[in-house]
């Protein structure tokens, strides 16, 4: 059995601990974006069912990603000391519980609250990143990365196109609208409580074995938080530019079947779908981004990388202002694929350098990055919530932030902390990063 990182990605392989893994971890985040997004394309019903306003919807949306922010915090330590495994399949057990339950609620108050509390499963992007940097080799750790993260975030497209479809199922049975969003959310609920199963069954946290047959969980839980890394001004760097790029991302597949019910009058189901096409280019898009990340690396290190992601954020940003002053649906589609193209590989260009910046915490500086993401979410939710700020308007204000945030990247050196401060086993990922 080989218990070393591997050097390369046979996509679609499952003969070695790290590939089962590999796929299984991706599967997992893909089924928590499912759970965590499966309201969003009902939100039109859910709107009308509960007597919602704006504002009160826009809060809906803050809360469907604040929650995370704190989660993805608390989980990236874990990984430290539990390992991604046991993360894992805690996360899913627990977090089905809030998706099962949303049903219940039967006004603003306690579907807010169950809402708060289903985001808590946005942190389980932490594991996937985590857990694919312990199966592979710097060479092809962005481009893994990507992919995980990616096919992940793909559960939000596919959300966003099936549970219309699953709605209308149950609807078809006889059952009114009302009742119906509430039984359709059961669906995600099981796939969690599955995929927790199969994370137990098929994974393993390294190739070496889990923290405990290894030891590894004992010598970090011994440890202390190393609350050093908040003086790096990189990491911050790329929490702006997560924020920027996944956060849109979160952001939009909350608000996308709303604006297009809204702007351009579609049914709830044909709305669904063009917002899940927006999420189906995660199949590609995000390890796009960190493919290339990865070639520039090999030839330009860490700066090249940072200057590949301060790029496809310039481009998002020009996107979304595109986007925002669409005047018809073909051009709102067009528009919407194209800056959706630049995000999702700004995703995988953030993480194709976050597991080089301090290889001694990679759990702890993931959980930061991808907190920020969704504080950008959180952010860009209280605009979606102003009652004075279209969404049209907020789309642009969104684009114009997003360029002001590449500038901030371009401006970062993302050199590599001098190789005395990493352990010899890592010699060979600093070579890389240098």
């Amino acid at each position: 059995m080989n218990t070393q990182p591997l050097n390369k990605l046979p996509l679609f392989s499952l003969d070695s601990i790290h590939m089962r893994s590999f796929h299984t971890t991706w599967l997992m985040f893909f089924v928590c974006f499912f759970g965590w997004f499966g309201l969003a394309p009902l939100m039109p019903t859910i709107r009308e069912d509960l007597g919602l306003s704006k504002a009160q919807v826009g809060n809906i949306i803050i809360a469907s990603v604040s929650s995370t922010i704190i989660a993805r915090l608390i989980i990236g330590k874990l990984c430290d000391i539990w390992g991604p495994r046991k993360t894992a399949i805690r996360l899913l057990i627990v977090g089905s519980l809030p998706v099962f339950l949303v049903g219940l609620s039967h006004d603003y108050t306690t579907f807010l609250l169950f809402r708060l509390a289903i985001g808590v499963i946005g942190a389980s992007f932490v594991v996937t990143q985590f857990h694919t940097s312990m199966m592979f080799a710097a060479n092809i750790k962005g481009t893994a990365n990507a992919i995980t993260g990616g096919w992940g975030n793909l559960g939000g497209g596919v959300t966003n196109m099936v549970m219309p479809l699953i709605f209308a199922a149950i609807v078809g049975f006889g059952y009114t609208k009302q009742e119906a969003w509430r039984f359709a959310m059961i669906v995600p609920g099981v796939m969690m409580l599955i995929v927790a199963w199969l994370y137990y069954k098929f994974t393993k946290d390294t190739p070496a074995g889990n923290f405990d047959e290894i030891n590894r969980n004992l010598d970090k839980g011994k440890s202390k938080t190393d609350w050093t890394i908040l003086a790096d001004w990189r990491i911050w760097a790329l929490t702006l530019a997560y924020g920027m790029c996944f956060g849109m991302e979160i952001t939009f597949d909350n608000v996308a079947s709303l604006h297009f019910v809204d702007t351009f009058h579609l049914s709830q189901s044909s709305a669904g779908f063009w917002a899940g096409i927006f999420g189906f280019m995660n199949i590609f898009a995000r390890a796009l981004g960190g493919i290339i990340s990865d070639k520039v690396g090999a030839r330009s290190g860490m700066r090249g990388k940072g200057l590949l992601l301060a790029f496809v954020l310039l481009l998002e940003g020009i996107g979304l202002l595109f986007f925002a002053q669409a005047g018809s649906l073909v051009m709102a589609i067009i528009s919407m694929l194209s800056f959706a193209l630049f995000l999702k590989m700004a995703n995988g260009a953030t993480y194709g350098i976050v597991p080089f910046v301090n290889e001694k915490n990679v759990g702890l500086v993931s959980g930061i990055v991808g907190a920020g993401g969704n504080l950008g979410g959180m952010l860009f939710g209280f605009l979606f919530k102003s009652s004075t700020i279209t969404y049209v308007e907020a789309f642009s204000y969104i684009g114009y932030i997003v360029i002001a945030v590449s500038i901030i990247v371009l401006l970062t050196r993302f050199i590599k902390k001098p190789a005395t401060e990493t352990t010899t086993a890592n010699a060979g990922q600093v070579a890389f990063a240098e």
